[in-house]
């Protein structure tokens, strides 16, 4: 579906592009023929590029009452055909044509976050019987139904678990780069997948009511409440059109003279106003391209240009979404080098991330393989147990050192790996995610500009102040759940301070499209996130950021004048027409002459810095 949708979409602008090129020669070839042949050229250009903005003119009169600049142009078209200015209909047409094909290319392309979502959701569930085990299809869970889950397997319902201790990954919920241990009683959520133990469930909110159904609804109404913005030329055609009806008539009635009131209309025809917007949005998207941005929407940079808070999700963003040992503190007469020697030889064959952190960071800082174990032991949800250089090592959990009888140190909101060598307790390893050498950079960039920071993450308070402290982040909401991020986003923006999200994952999809601007990582982030992100940052240098907020308003200053200027001209051009000055041919000139400056000027855009 989404390939022909693709296919559509390319053989449409090809087409289009092709009736320009065709109107181009067609004027160019009835401007050289300078009127000695017949029929006129120009009239190619007048039908490939005018009958298009004749018949949009009509639909949207006669269906929705809808005045927008395209009927402004028709007048113009129309008046100038009936005194047989074909030449200067067909300019009218043509540039008209061109700054429709441009607003076209800024627009938003086909999207398939929600068909990605629903993916995620679980086929098959596995239901335990007094008869034994059945597999069912998960849409027939019904809540109070034992459900097990073996490893590999994403879980099919929200609930809690009866027996098994395992190990989830809860990133499409919560973000989180860890696994979270699950045990007798802890609550698992559909979607996300269990790693390491089999467990029984009970269901507990199945179909329509699980955590993941919920999250597509979101995704599917959070565009609700972003504003769109309007073309600059469609919200004042009304106007518009009335101000050069009555002109034109005015000096019809005066002057009775047809020809300056048909000028007046081709004049008053705002080809440099409706080039003013799509042009600066078309040279400011090829910048940030440059720098590593892909604008999925056209009118996302001049959204940003408003953005006064920039919301970042923890893991993946502001953080490599990469576990690294930060401390080891041995006990019990242990050397560090002998601790964290020992911790990462009874990692070594283990498949958790943490195990594999510790063997990777010891790997990095002594320069040598993690030593080697026998005796090897997953314990899911609690650890690894094996032998090394002839010491029984246990490594994981509080829980894991308590099953063997050694008291584990104090707990903390820390992540760590408790450590017993010989049956004692013999230190601690503390984790943290890796923060992006930039991130701290980037943050006060964007507070030099205005836009004040905030972190939203579905990692724990403890967690989310040792990244938030040393970045200067001083808005700090912690254990969001996708519906809490969107709350969130919501309430700040509700007090009239338009919000950029920044994030990467799955759980960040709702937060990113309700955001008055989404921006996703889109090397490390999710194909979800990206879909339903305005803005996909390809290289995940989030030092690009403060030049991409830069660029949108700079972007915002080039429309404005832009603007002033291709009004000025107007005014100026319908002046002239009045007194005779200008003629309909000369004023369409006039009109490309203010085009083509205004394209020159946005042009400017491309080598902003």
């Amino acid at each position: 579906m989404l390939r022909r949708i693709k296919s559509f979409s390319t053989s449409r602008e090809q087409r289009e592009v092709l009736l320009l090129v065709l109107g181009g020669l067609s004027l160019a070839a009835s401007f050289f023929a300078n009127g000695r042949w017949w029929p006129d050229p120009a009239w190619i250009a007048v039908i490939l590029c005018g009958i298009p903005i004749l018949k949009e003119a009509a639909e949207g009169l006669v269906t929705r009452f809808d005045i927008k600049a395209d009927v402004l142009v028709s007048l113009a078209l129309i008046a100038s055909v009936c005194i047989g200015e074909i030449f200067a209909a067909g300019e009218v047409a043509f540039i008209m044509q061109i700054g429709a094909l441009l607003e076209e290319r800024t627009v938003a392309k086909a999207r398939a976050g929600i068909e990605r979502l629903v993916r995620l959701t679980p086929r098959t569930a596995r239901r335990v019987t007094a008869g034994g085990e059945e597999t069912i299809d998960a849409q027939t869970v019904q809540a109070g139904d034992v459900l097990r889950v073996l490893p590999g397997e994403t879980v099919p319902a929200d609930g809690r678990v009866l027996t098994g201790v395992t190990s989830v990954d809860q990133a499409v919920m919560t973000g989180e780069s860890i696994p979270v241990d699950k045990g007798p009683g802890d609550p698992v959520f559909s979607g996300t997948v269990n790693q390491f133990g089999a467990f029984d469930m009970r269901a507990d909110r199945v179909g329509e009511d699980s955590s993941l159904q919920r999250m597509i609804r979101l995704v599917q109404s959070a565009d609700a409440g972003k504003a769109k913005i309007v073309g600059i030329a469609d919200r004042w055609a009304t106007w518009i059109v009335v101000a050069a009806l009555s002109a034109a008539a005015l000096t019809w009635l005066v002057t009775g003279q047809l020809i300056r009131a048909v000028t007046i209309l081709v004049v008053f025809c705002p080809c440099a106003l409706v080039l003013a917007t799509p042009t600066a949005i078309t040279a400011a998207i090829g910048n940030a391209t440059r720098h590593g941005f892909l604008v999925r929407e056209g009118d996302a940079l001049e959204r940003l240009a408003q953005v006064k808070k920039a919301a970042f999700d923890k893991t993946g963003t502001l953080t490599l979404g990469q576990p690294s040992v930060q401390r080891v503190q041995p006990q019990n007469g242990w050397s560090e080098d002998e601790l964290f020697a020992l911790t990462a030889g009874a990692e070594r064959l283990s498949e958790h991330p943490l195990g594999k952190a510790v063997v990777r960071d010891f790997e990095t800082r002594y320069g040598r393989p993690a030593p080697a174990c026998t005796d090897f032991e997953m314990v899911p949800g609690r650890g690894v147990r094996a032998v090394v250089n002839g010491h029984p090592v246990a490594a994981g959990s509080p829980a894991l050192l308590e099953s063997l009888g050694v008291a584990p140190p104090p707990e903390t909101d820390a992540t760590r790996i408790c450590v017993a060598v010989d049956g004692q307790a013999a230190g601690v390893l503390t984790l943290a995610d890796t923060v992006r050498s930039t991130a701290a950079q980037t943050v006060q960039a964007l507070r030099e500009q205005g836009v004040e920071p905030v972190l939203l993450t579905g990692d724990h308070a403890g967690a989310a102040a040792a990244i938030a402290g040393p970045l200067g982040i001083r808005e700090v909401y912690a254990d969001c759940l996708p519906e809490d991020k969107l709350r969130r986003i919501d309430q700040l923006q509700s007090t009239g301070q338009p919000v950029c999200m920044v994030g990467d994952g799955v759980n960040d999809a709702p937060a990113l499209k309700r955001a008055f601007v989404g921006i996703a990582m889109g090397k490390t982030g999710s194909d979800i996130a990206v879909d339903a992100a305005d803005i996909a940052l390809v290289s995940d240098d989030i030092r690009q950021l403060p030049h991409l907020t830069a660029l949108a308003r700079r972007m915002m200053t080039a429309i404005r004048i832009n603007l002033t200027f291709s009004m000025a001209l107007n005014f100026a051009a319908v002046a002239l027409a009045m007194t005779g000055v200008l003629n309909p041919v000369v004023g369409a000139l006039v009109h490309n002459a203010g085009s083509v400056l205004v394209i020159l000027h946005s042009a400017l855009l491309l080598k902003f810095r």
